[in-house]
């Protein structure tokens, strides 16, 4: 089986955490041998002269055919305009692949077309699908429908695109019912969770972790892992901080919010308990998460986070907040607990946990069947069922 993938967030050189589960998972169906698959990572580049921004700079410089975990990744490039919403993206994603497409459909022909987010790959796999002649599939992550799935411009984009498909993946039942709310049949979608992988991802001694972490031993530590973005709600878990006054907080991932959450918590006193991490590797967050005591994530929206899963693995309990991939995933009141993006709440479910820390073989059941072997085995037995192989 051939399969043209499509995912504008996939791991490079100048980004290494960018889309590394969508990469986990492809190196994982890559590994089976049982399909012949081929990546496509769409890079958006403006016009000049913001093309000269050294961000975009280095985004040029990006081999544009690459071999990376036995996966074959081609970029080609499409016309990005920053700051008018996205809703011209899908269709300058789709103008930048279909010649490239239709070149590789016509050297080894393709069996499906696939796309790892909703927007903009989920529009731009489908009109590649349709000028190709080929079934097609979108899976939805969280952001990718809570966002451009009701967005000014996007929004109806994407429900065509749903609407169109052959086939729905979501990554929790949750995300599935919010797809349908969209007016998608839910017959259409099939859960598709996410993957794991337990040779990184298990618990490293704790005092060890903080030695590593320059952390101080005997105190409460926290660990939030994300993107620095509102919805992430790290300004949560700052404002917590006054309330656990012995606690220190890792943040671990960088973003737009990061000044603001410098402010804030410099505001609040607590500037010297709150530790800014910035991007770390995603094989040295095993580390971090093994010096917490609990991983708090007062998100706003996800369909399934993978640091959830994670954390988990590490035998790191969970606070997060309670939304339908949580309360799928968060099912033992040892694996962790539920709070609104309220200090008061964060704080008590935190202090409870600190108060009677469930034990770590306890936690790690939480991530029992998650692997990306797995997850590989399930997208590669759905694809074959779209594509009628």
């Amino acid at each position: 089986m051939r399969i043209l993938s499509l995912s504008t967030l996939y791991p490079h050189a100048n980004a290494l955490n960018f889309g590394v589960f969508v990469e986990r998972q492809m190196q994982a169906v890559a590994a089976r041998g049982d399909v012949d698959l081929v990546m496509l990572n769409p890079i958006g580049l403006p016009p000049f002269p913001l093309s000269l921004h050294p961000r975009y700079r280095a985004l040029r410089s990006l081999p544009q055919v690459e071999q990376r975990g036995g996966v074959t990744v081609l970029r080609p490039r499409f016309l990005l305009l920053p700051g008018i919403g996205g809703r011209f993206n899908a269709a300058a994603e789709a103008r930048a692949v279909l010649p490239l497409a239709r070149r590789l459909h016509a050297e080894a022909p393709f069996d499906l077309v696939d796309a790892q987010f909703f927007y903009p790959d989920g529009p731009a796999a489908i009109a590649v699908a349709k000028a190709l002649g080929l079934p097609s599939s979108i899976k939805a992550r969280g952001a990718d429908i809570h966002h451009w799935g009701s967005a000014p411009g996007t929004a109806k984009q994407v429900l065509l695109a749903a609407q169109d498909a052959t086939g729905l993946l979501a990554v929790s039942g949750g995300l599935a019912e919010d797809i349908a709310d969209l007016g998608v049949p839910r017959s259409k979608i099939t859960i598709h969770r996410t993957g794991l992988d337990r040779s990184v991802f298990y618990p490293r001694d704790k005092d060890q972790s903080r030695d590593a972490l320059g952390l101080p031993q005997g105190v409460p530590v926290l660990a939030c892992v994300g993107a620095l973005i509102p919805r992430k709600g790290q300004r949560y878990a700052i404002e917590t901080m006054p309330l656990l006054p012995d606690a220190i907080l890792v943040l671990a991932g960088t973003g737009p919010d990061e000044t603001a959450l410098r402010q804030l918590a410099s505001s609040l006193g607590v500037i010297d308990r709150v530790r800014f991490f910035g991007a770390v590797p995603h094989g040295d967050l095993p580390v971090v998460l093994s010096a917490a005591d609990v991983f708090v994530l007062p998100t706003a929206s996800e369909g399934l986070a993978n640091a959830w899963v994670e954390a988990l693995a590490c035998g790191t309990p969970v606070v997060t907040t309670p939304i339908p991939g949580a309360q799928e995933l968060l099912t033992d009141p040892a694996w962790g607990a539920f709070a609104v993006q309220d200090k008061l709440a964060i704080a008590i479910e935190v202090s409870k946990i600190l108060e009677e820390p469930p034990a770590r073989t306890k936690v790690q059941e939480g991530a029992a069947g998650f692997s990306w072997e797995a997850n590989a085995a399930e997208l590669v037995d759905y694809w074959r069922k779209l594509a009628g192989n």
